[in-house]
């Protein structure tokens, strides 16, 4: 009979003690050599590099620091070089925090409301009080978990801003806001089984956020993109925020524009508010076809794109407009559409060889076609390029073929 582990009998409170003794060795003098030491750190070479270093360091500050150099370098993406190397994180807290970039931009709206104090109950490692502090406001960073306050305060310390930062750990329902110009939410979507899709199954839930949202002269709750239009209260704006493409969040609005709904583009705040106009007609495929931005999709407004490009739908399903004109905007990407075909793979293989076409872009709405299996098929060999879309039109599998439309 093999080995049987002694039960883990380490209860919550021992477990939050070590998790915090070893955060505050991170923060010795030793503790942010060691880390410094550490950022261009190879994480293939992890043995080999905590071997070294355990010769010098204690193996427990040694195994800290190994874990904060990797959770540094993911962060890198979200918050940029410059402030990941300064700031600490948890594993959740990198999972979960706000992008710098969207941070900055809600921040920024804030801001413009005349907002001087938020409540930031759910602060998580704290970026998004960061981006409050960094444009004067004040800011009340609140979280359950000790560690997680710990890392907050730290972060706000490490980029010069624990004066405008106060972090208090409690329970979020216990914290009054009065005084406070808003109330910002962010709350946990993430269980033990991954991302959660019920918003009355948040930590806290959605109805207990809009509650809190409802006592103050404004607020802004941070919920997942996918959530269904019908639960978005009557009194609040709904926005979709994309970064780079992808479609990072949905905020609900208090004390702006209730019933509104906006989908912003970052970079550079490109915004589209909906007019509450009907959904475009249906019309055969023109010469351009354009693929709005996620979160123009998500916020309904594809309506609005088509107005503005003077296009119909292909079909009533997907969410590709069409036009005969070539209208520059940034809610929608533009395809000059050279073929229409039903989808027939022998088809298209013998039109790719014809053309001397040798690379692919795939991209598909409303076809069961996976676009890597797709790829393979095709077997290239040239030096042309071509987009190939596949999609519905007027119900009927189809694929369209083209390449980007230059203004």
């Amino acid at each position: 009979m093999g080995h049987v582990p002694a039960p883990n009998t380490q209860t919550a409170a021992e477990l939050t003690a070590a998790g915090l003794d070893a955060f505050a060795a991170l923060r010795t003098d030793e503790g942010r050599r060691l880390l410094a030491g550490l950022r261009d750190h190879d994480p293939a070479r992890e043995l080999a590099t905590a071997t070294r270093l355990r010769r010098e360091h204690p193996a427990e500050l040694v195994s800290a620091a190994l874990g904060q150099a990797r959770l540094r370098q993911r962060a890198v993406a979200k918050f940029g070089a410059d402030d990941a190397y300064r700031m600490f994180f948890t594993p959740d807290g990198v999972e979960q925090s706000t992008r710098k970039s969207v941070a900055e931009y809600r921040a920024a709206r804030l801001a413009a409301l005349g907002i001087r104090s938020v409540a930031d109950l759910c602060c998580g490692i704290g970026g998004d009080a960061l981006a409050l502090a960094r444009l004067g406001i004040r800011v009340l960073a609140v979280d359950r978990s000790p560690l997680t306050c710990e890392v907050a305060r730290a972060n706000a310390e490490a980029l010069g801003l624990a004066e405008l930062i106060e972090v208090r750990c409690a329970d979020v329902a216990e914290i009054g806001t009065a005084g406070y110009d808003a109330v910002f939410v962010d709350p946990a979507r993430r269980g033990g089984r991954g991302r959660i899709f019920d918003p009355e199954a948040y930590s806290p839930p959605l109805s207990w956020a809009v509650g809190a949202a409802l006592k103050a002269p404004h607020a802004a709750l941070k919920i997942a993109p996918g959530v269904p239009h019908e639960a978005v209260p009557e009194a609040a704006e709904a926005e979709w925020i994309s970064d780079g493409g992808d479609v990072k969040e949905a905020v609900l609005w208090f004390g702006t524009t209730p019933g509104a709904r906006r989908a912003t583009l970052l970079p550079g705040a490109h915004t589209l508010v909906g007019a509450g106009l009907p959904d475009p007609a249906v019309r055969p495929v023109g010469r351009y076809l354009y693929e709005p931005d996620g979160a123009v999709i998500r916020a309904h407004l594809v309506a609005d794109v088509a107005e503005r490009v003077a296009g119909g739908l292909i079909d009533e399903t997907i969410a590709y407009v069409t036009s005969d004109r070539l209208v520059e905007t940034p809610f929608a990407t533009a395809y000059e559409i050279t073929d229409v075909l039903p989808f027939n793979l022998k088809k298209l293989k013998a039109l790719l060889r014809e053309r001397k076409v040798g690379v692919v872009t795939v991209k598909k709405r409303g076809s069961a076609v996976e676009p890597e299996e797709l790829r393979k098929k095709l077997k290239l060999d040239g030096t042309n390029s071509c987009t190939i879309l596949l999609t519905r039109v007027a119900g009927a599998p189809t694929m369209l073929l083209g390449h980007p439309a230059r203004a």
